[in-house]
């Protein structure tokens, strides 16, 4: 069966790209309010309501774009516009998105009953308060910026590809496209090619992980040992296709229209420690953080080990905060905070030399663990779990069945989630029967995706969520 978002992106992107490089092809500013539009129709379809939020979030930046541009001259009242605009942005996301975390948690300390709010989370919400951030930011660290103009704006914050699940696209890596890019044929058919194998990492492996992963986290009182660390690691290739797919689509569709957005993945699950892991994972999200938070608080430079612990600790606890409203998340966040700090002052993850990925891979599993838990919990049980407490047996009868039945998916993305078969293409990607073999795969691949949505439930991303 066709679900009604199916059937709306596979009218949405072929009538866009009609328009786009038919009647808008020779008109520039034409064609960014076409794609300000077709982004706002986009975003509410999923979010009737908050679409307005959006709105509301591009004029205020839109302003906030013009006071710095006339203030350019003064670095106080830059800065204080600044202020301003990143605690109008920290006040929307967290209005939306904590507001009845913070009562229950309040309620759950003083023995209160204040009611919930039920405020329900926007799509996306995370992403494009970012981006606003990194707007004024950006803007304000400019010498002679360019006079704000509200479409450029509009466009930077709701652009359709990346608006809802990333990659984070920050403001001076897009500013120069978003005035004057240059379509070709060359970035069109990358693009395309891009958007089929990111529809294909997600349709294909992701969607498969997500049943057995689904099922043992449902089961946990049902599951051998071997199913729980089978669970483990289905949700651990899961999250790293459903996630890297969106991306490849999104950068992918960017690459359709002109952009050129950075890389957001790059085969993390090989890396030999965890610091190496998060320069390879969501690198978007780390580069940001970096930027906007670590080195304006000192970063590494600062003058004592206190300071530099203190840093660490904030960077990491945002980074488990902004993933979502649940202390699952903050445990997350603060696990990867430990072993930083363990690996930066001990420096014994250097001595693991090709087992430094074992270790990398174990404690970024148990971590997803944890992030997939709805609660602590439930996270400890599952973890206790994986160690041998209140198993069924070793094996058992459902983990058997499932490796029958995916078994050469599983082959398909650990394979995939090695540098194997790029390494492959850049040695013959100028061979001419390779590149009529990669047209068949990307053809095969964009068919079969196909063939599984239609027969399938609908399945959403998981950043979706945030």
């Amino acid at each position: 069966m066709l679900f009604p978002s199916e059937v709306f992106l596979f009218l949405f992107l072929p009538l866009l790209l009609i328009l786009y490089y038919g009647l808008f092809r020779k008109f520039p500013t034409a064609k960014n309010v076409l794609l300000v539009i077709a982004s706002l129709l986009f975003y509410a379809y999923g979010e009737p309501v908050y679409v307005f939020l959006m709105i509301v979030v591009i004029l205020l930046h839109y302003g906030f774009g013009r006071m710095i541009w006339k203030h350019h001259d003064s670095e106080k009242a830059k800065k204080w516009i600044v202020f301003v605009s990143v605690a109008v942005d920290l006040l929307i996301l967290g209005v939306f998105k904590y507001t009845d975390f913070i009562l229950t948690n309040l309620n759950m300390a003083a023995g209160w009953a204040i009611p919930m709010t039920g405020i329900r989370i926007p799509i996306g919400i995370s992403f494009f308060t970012f981006q606003a951030i990194s707007y004024t930011v950006d803007l304000c660290r400019e010498k002679e910026p360019l006079k704000p103009r509200l479409m450029d704006v509009a466009l930077y914050i709701s652009f359709f590809p990346q608006l809802i699940a990333g990659p984070i696209v920050r403001y001076n890596t897009v500013a120069h496209e978003i005035r004057n890019r240059k379509e070709n044929v060359n970035d069109f058919s990358t693009g395309v090619c891009r958007f089929i194998y990111g529809l294909g990492k997600k349709v294909l492996l992701a969607n498969q992980f997500a049943i057995v992963a689904d099922a043992a986290f449902a089961s946990t009182a049902s599951n051998s040992l071997f199913m729980y660390w089978f669970g483990a690691f289905s949700f651990t290739l899961q999250i790293f296709f459903d996630f890297a797919g969106y991306s490849d689509m999104a950068i992918g569709l960017g690459r359709m229209f002109g952009f050129h957005f950075e890389e957001n993945f790059r085969y993390p699950y090989i890396s030999r420690s965890v610091q190496e892991f998060w320069r390879r994972w969501h690198m978007s999200l780390q580069t940001w953080f970096r930027d906007y938070v670590y080195i304006p608080m000192g970063g590494s430079r600062v003058s004592s080990k206190t300071r530099l612990i203190f840093n660490i600790f904030v960077v990491w606890l945002l980074t488990g905060v902004w993933h979502g409203a649940n202390w699952t998340f903050i445990c997350w966040g603060l696990m990867y905070c430990a072993l930083l700090l363990m690996e930066r002052f001990t420096g014994f993850h250097k001595k693991l030399g090709v087992f430094g990925i074992l270790y990398t891979f174990f404690f970024v599993m148990i971590g997803w663990v944890i992030f997939k838990s709805d609660t602590l919990g439930q996270a400890i049980r599952y973890i206790e779990g994986m160690f041998g407490l209140h198993c069924n047996g070793l094996i058992g009868s459902a983990a058997i069945q499932y490796l029958r039945q995916y078994g050469l998916w599983y082959l398909a993305g650990i394979i995939c989630c090695t540098p194997v078969l790029k390494n492959f293409e850049n040695r013959f990607k100028y061979n001419k029967l390779f590149m009529a073999g990669e047209v068949i795969v990307n053809l095969s691949i964009f068919v079969l995706s196909v063939m599984y949505i239609f027969s399938n439930a609908y399945s959403p991303f998981i950043y979706f969520n945030f």
